[in-house]
């Protein structure tokens, strides 16, 4: 059994929410004898007192119950926290009760904000309104009781005095979901208020191999240093932190042995860029080409300090644009392969194309030494370490979603397989597949994994996902992919600029305090203010239409045929523009904008 890593400030499990006019008031009430915080409504600021308000019969405050507090986010002129309303337990993570956020809730401290001027109240709205996105926010996960944001090998190194830190104080800043937002609660010194949450994927099942109770848990940890949407967070920035950056551990669980693997994912680690532009698939543009082999550099020395030695697995095509980037990546690795890193390409559409998944063995067989040497970490019964993982594979595609998500899976299949070899449970030649319960638990396992990842990212499930779910492509899922591919289509394009204006904002990566001289979206005074689409499309489909009309009634005047010309070529006129300048009729970006 693994050590527990036990801190010594534990944190509320369970509060009560009391609702004033002038102060929010969060009580313990899971046991704990202590001090209430109070915060105002006025500017945010927080005090402990010894008791929470008393009920008048006059004017009895709103009450409610809540499960954690996620943070406090300063705007421009107020202050609004943010806490846990409802919990779901989806499992253990060694030992350790896991819980998934239902529901959050925003509480705004601004009645400061009615002695603000009248721009500054309409800036404060136009930001407030993107919080709203916080309380949709999907795939956050915490523990009261143990660190999430480290894995199990990680959690087994940490030296006796930092296991009794508070959790937040262990926690790895890459993987804290609201480490922006609980600056001011760590400012206050409010440890047992301070949450650590994960935003990513938890999965978990059990089932018996002969008379053995196999538990296997699969985590994803997603990456906050840039974090965003799919077309609007893309490649590295200048310091080397890539977008859709994911840590993925595979425990598993037997006899008393834990065994546990990771591998990682993230986009390709240099300065490029897609942004939408009302086409299908928008063209790759590589920023500041002579940068990439320094950025490159930078990600791999950072993986390298953090993981040991890296196997960098590229899945890109070879031609047309992503060939650009395929070819681009391996220049500039070059000068990073050596015996700590190696690069390898894997043409994943070309070789697997949509059906033959299984030809993924010809990519297991040329990282299979890889594995065998850098191993993973195996704990006996009495927690003592037998083995550590020494390595990483990192595996990129485009989006890092799809292909990436079924390389994985078969990665994760080859190593649980390997780990029950070395604990006893399988012969030499035994699979996962020769279990029918485990085959059928494991790729439902990493099917849900891939699916949660890729809504955060994109919006929608993963596409290839029967494969991963069932072990073979299948006409529903073709269907579903194609409902999904159009589904990311207009999300890409009409919806995900706002939503990374809220993760901007809720990360800290935009701080409206400091950026107050900035003219909110309502001010821009420039043609993508004003551009529309709808407008277009109606003005395209009326310039049509009388056109139309007007060819009909040619017979009796010949002038129509003129009119008829001429609301064509308005229409067509309308038209060109729009395919021309789609980026303005798109939703973008309004706090960080693009380079392009």
């Amino acid at each position: 059994m693994m050590e527990k890593a036990e801190s010594l400030q534990k944190l509320y499990t369970r509060m009560r929410l009391w609702e004033s006019p002038d102060q929010y008031v969060i009580e313990p009430t899971d046991g704990s004898l202590t001090s209430s915080l109070a915060i105002s409504r006025v500017d945010g600021s927080m005090n402990l007192i010894d008791e929470p308000p008393q009920c008048s019969s006059v004017r009895r405050p709103k009450v409610r119950v809540i499960f954690g507090v996620v943070g406090m986010l300063k705007l421009l002129a107020g202050s609004y926290l943010l806490v846990i309303t409802d919990r779901e337990c989806v499992g253990s993570y060694l030992g350790h009760p896991i819980f998934k956020v239902k529901s959050m809730k925003i509480f705004s401290c601004d009645l400061s904000l009615k002695t603000s001027g009248i721009e500054q109240k309409k800036m404060e709205t136009e930001f407030s309104v993107l919080l709203k996105a916080a309380e949709m926010t999907s795939g956050l996960y915490f523990s009261y009781d143990t660190n999430l944001t480290l894995s199990a090998q990680r959690l087994h190194d940490l030296g006796d005095e930092t296991k009794l830190l508070p959790l937040w104080r262990q926690a790895d800043p890459r993987f804290l979901w609201n480490n922006y937002m609980l600056e001011v609660l760590i400012d206050n010194k409010l440890d047992p208020y301070l949450l650590p949450v994960v935003q990513g994927s938890f999965q978990h099942f059990q089932t018996s191999i002969g008379k053995d109770i196999i538990d296997v848990t699969l985590i994803a940890r997603r990456c906050t240093r840039r974090i965003g949407t799919r077309m609007w967070r893309r490649g590295a920035d200048s310091d080397g932190y890539v977008a859709n950056f994911v840590e993925t551990e595979q425990i598993l669980q037997l006899k008393g042995f834990t065994a546990s693997f990771v591998q990682v994912r993230g986009s390709i680690p240099f300065l490029w860029e897609q942004i939408v532009d009302l086409k299908y698939k928008p063209k790759f543009e590589i920023v500041r080409h002579e940068d990439a082999p320094e950025v490159v550099e930078r990600h791999f020395l950072d993986l390298r300090k953090r993981y040991g030695t890296v196997l960098a697995v590229d899945l890109v095509n070879k031609h047309g644009g992503e060939g650009r980037l395929s070819e681009k990546y391996a220049n500039a690795m070059q000068r990073v392969v050596s015996d700590d890193v190696r690069y390898l390409h894997f043409d994943f559409h070309k070789i697997c194309g949509n059906i033959y998944f299984e030809r993924l063995s010809i990519l297991y067989e040329q990282m299979v030494d890889f594995l065998e040497k850098h191993r993973y970490l195996l704990l006996n019964d009495k927690g003592e370490k037998i083995e550590s993982q020494h390595g990483v594979v990192r595996t990129n595609c485009i989006d890092c979603l799809d292909r990436t998500n079924v390389t994985q899976s078969m990665i994760g299949r080859k190593m649980l397989e390997s780990q029950l070899r070395r604990i006893g449970v399988f012969v030499a030649e035994e699979t996962i597949s020769t279990h029918p319960n485990l085959n059928e638990n494991f790729k439902i396992l990493w099917a849900n994994h891939g699916d949660e990842i890729s809504i955060q990212y994109s919006g929608t499930p993963a596409l290839k996902g029967d494969f991963v779910r069932y072990g073979q492509r299948t006409v529903y899922g073709f269907l579903k992919d194609g409902y999904s591919a159009l589904t990311r289509y207009y999300l890409n394009n009409f919806c995900d600029g706002t939503k990374q204006d809220a993760m901007d904002l809720l990360q800290g990566h935009y701080i409206a305090a400091i950026n107050k001289d900035m003219a909110p979206p309502s001010q821009k005074r420039s043609l993508e203010s004003v551009a529309s689409l709808p407008l277009a499309i109606s003005l395209v489909l009326a310039g049509f239409s009388f056109a139309t009309m007007s060819l009909q009634q040619a017979r009796s005047d010949s002038r129509h045929v003129l009119f008829s010309i001429l609301w064509g070529c308005l229409s067509l006129a309308i038209a060109a523009f729009v395919r021309a300048n789609g980026r303005i009729f798109c939703n973008r970006p309004r706090l960080n904008k693009p380079r392009c």
